[in-house]
């Protein structure tokens, strides 16, 4: 049979109720999955639910809910009535159903997609002063929109082959409201199995050459990696016109649906924003008082930082990136206070709280941040004034790649970089900022050891000409002494310790701080004397010069200050350096060697005192030296003499 002998408009029907379904569930489930991916109350699982329902629902179901509302007697049907404007058993209702049904796919789809949007994207994104509106053009919509735009033709494929809900609300009119379902089902009907077959394969043809087409160009795209294929995006002019579209219905005052959204994006923001710089201090430099409810502590910190490079040292889970976060204003304290440079930027009491935008802080994150579908260049500009010209756009970025030994990597995209040329992009774009305050969250946590030393030094070059506050977070306690001048000593939440870091790293207070400074051996230790205290652990007395505390709890000397008196002879006294004690045979002890550890440059020493071990887990201290001590000392006999210097011993408080 010739498609010629039978009336085609079921095709024509079909595509048109399909493709205004295919647009008004882009814009609404767009709008909807962007609106419930940063809810997080209570009403999240309902809502959820409530939405992809029609996908779960029997179609005939769906179209007769979707009756009772439009119909004669239903609360819109009567409306329509008032108005003289008819919709069911029209081609209207048949869009009506088609949407209901293939919003689900889409809005399910667009919510997957901003789901998989790295968080710490869009947190860098407001460090460097982009509204909620830029973040979502600029940001989430390019990279969630490969996930959309597939959404979009499941949805469209699915409006194709929608029969329940559309035979409900519209009927089956000829010409007006039969779709290609619907005309299936009148060939069965009537015994044209040929026409049957016929329209099968058409609706066929098109669902799976749309499904085909978005694969394929998928497959393109991700072997083109995620930036390339969303810049590509970015100069089509048809995509660009969707953006427009997109862009002026959240704006236009007439969208009643889409009103919620424009208050996330503008009125919220301009909510957040009322107290901005509205309260003066005159402080000058950093000053934080904040308390943050934890599931598992509560962070409590109060201190002050100046332009020397603040260092924030602790163990994973402390509080460290949390600080940061409050700092930077991605997160919300409990309660607190925040002044930088005479602004106040959080004060709970009075209800100020600047947005992160506003705040004027750079942030570099652990993993970088980079947004990946944009070039270096346009990463680095990315937190320039919105005010500058081109020329001077370029000029800026032009000098910044300059100063990081970026230059003639502009035009690359962040996964065509090496870790340490994708952390001087990240610190580009910070200081492309000017901030007041530059947070470093562990950025050489995922560097090999010889391009952290590299881009350490780096990174100390470049803030000894910044002349903003620094904070410098790691857990790696060599890493934070060379960079930073002061410390802060975070366990549990808690600052326990904040000063110059030679004083934390040579007199620490408690065990907690000595271990965080890198201090391994530790002994109970009670007073016998003025200066005398016995060391319970390793079952001997020890003279000491630090005071001894009332709380005494411990004490300890790091492994590298452990050394080892030879056995005097007449021919050769035994050298004292410099820092020994007086007395060499004070705090003098004989010790046998239980095993050893190695490193390319060191020793490790477990020691037992007194006596021979009597186990391999037997030992009391550790010791570290140079190999070429250790060449010295290896061919001794045992037992050794083990001397501890008052000068180094630290007695701790409990």
């Amino acid at each position: 049979m010739q498609p010629s002998e039978f009336d085609l408009s079921p095709l024509w029907i079909s595509l048109k109720v399909s493709s205004v379904a295919t647009v008004v569930t882009f814009l609404l489930g767009v709008t909807v999955a962007y609106r419930l991916v940063h809810y997080r109350g209570q009403w999240r699982s309902f809502l959820d639910g409530l939405l992809i329902s029609p996908l779960i629902l029997p179609p005939t179901v769906v179209g007769f809910i979707l009756l009772q509302l439009f119909g004669q007697q239903g609360p819109i049907g009567q409306l329509l009535r008032a108005l003289n404007t008819e919709i069911i058993f029209t081609w209207y209702a048949a869009a009506i159903a088609a949407t209901v049904v293939t919003f689900p796919l889409m809005y399910r789809t667009a919510l997957g997609a901003f789901e998989q949007i790295d968080g710490h994207l869009l947190q860098a994104a407001r460090t460097l002063g982009a509204s909620e509106a830029e973040i979502f053009w600029r940001i989430s919509l390019p990279l969630a929109l490969p996930g959309i735009l597939a959404g979009a033709t499941l949805a469209f494929a699915r409006g194709l082959g929608e029969f329940g809900a559309t035979l409900m609300l519209a009927g089956n009119i000829p010409g007006v409201t039969t779709t290609i379902p619907l005309a299936i089902y009148r060939a069965v009907e009537a015994g044209e199995n040929q026409q049957a077959w016929f329209w099968s394969g058409v609706i066929l043809s098109i669902s799976l050459s749309a499904i085909a087409v978005i694969n394929l160009w998928s497959f393109n795209r991700y072997s083109q990696r995620l930036v390339q294929r969303t810049h590509r995006y970015q100069s089509s002019d048809s995509i660009k016109r969707v953006f427009r579209s997109f862009w002026r219905s959240l704006k236009s005052p007439r969208s009643d649906f889409l009103k919620p959204v424009s208050h996330l994006i503008w009125e919220k923001k301009s909510r957040r924003s009322q107290h901005r710089f509205t309260a003066q201090s005159t402080h000058s430099g950093l000053s934080i008082e904040l308390c943050k409810e934890l599931p598992d502590f509560t962070l409590q910190v109060k201190f002050l930082a100046d332009n020397q490079p603040l260092g924030i040292l602790g163990a994973s889970g402390s509080g460290k990136s949390m600080l940061l976060r409050c700092l930077a204003g991605t997160e919300t304290p409990t309660a607190g206070q925040i002044i930088l440079n005479g602004r106040i930027l959080l004060d709970s009491q009075r209800g100020i709280n600047v947005p992160s935008q506003d705040r004027r802080i750079g942030f570099i994150f652990q993993n970088y941040a980079l947004f990946p579908h944009l070039t270096v260049a346009q990463n680095i500009a990315f937190g320039l004034p919105k005010t500058l010209v081109k020329s001077a756009i370029q000029q800026e970025v032009t000098h910044y790649l300059s100063r990081m030994g970026l230059t003639g990597l502009a035009d690359r995209y962040p996964h065509q970089l090496s870790g340490g040329q994708q952390q001087r992009v990240a610190l580009a774009r910070a200081l492309a900022s000017q901030p007041e305050v530059l947070l470093l969250d562990e950025p050489f946590s995922a560097l090999d050891t010889h391009l952290r030393s590299q881009l350490e030094r780096e990174l100390m070059t470049t803030l000894s000409t910044y002349s903003g506050v620094t904070l410098f977070v790691s857990h790696n306690m060599e890493e934070v002494y060379r960079i930073a001048q002061n410390l802060l000593v975070l366990e549990q939440g808690q600052a326990i310790a904040h000063g110059s870091k030679q004083e934390i790293f040579e007199h620490p207070k408690c065990a907690s701080i000595a271990q965080l400074t890198g201090c391994k051996n530790f002994s109970r230790a009670i007073p016998v004397g003025t200066q005398q205290v016995q060391a319970i652990d390793w079952g001997c007395d020890l003279t000491v010069l630090e005071p001894i505390p009332e709380r005494l709890s411990a004490i300890a000397i790091r492994a590298h200050q452990i050394t080892f008196v030879p056995v005097p002879t007449a021919l050769s006294p035994p050298v004292l350096s410099p820092l020994s004690s007086p007395n060499p045979s004070l705090n003098t002890f004989s010790c046998w060697l239980t095993a050893t550890s190695e490193t390319p440059h060191r020793m490790t020493l477990y020691l037992k005192l007194h006596h021979p071990p009597t186990h391999a887990g037997d030992y009391h201290l550790q010791a570290e030296v140079f190999k070429e001590r250790w060449e010295q000392l290896k061919d001794q006999p045992l037992p050794w003499q083990v001397h501890l210097n008052p000068l180094r011993l630290n007695v701790l408080e409990a």
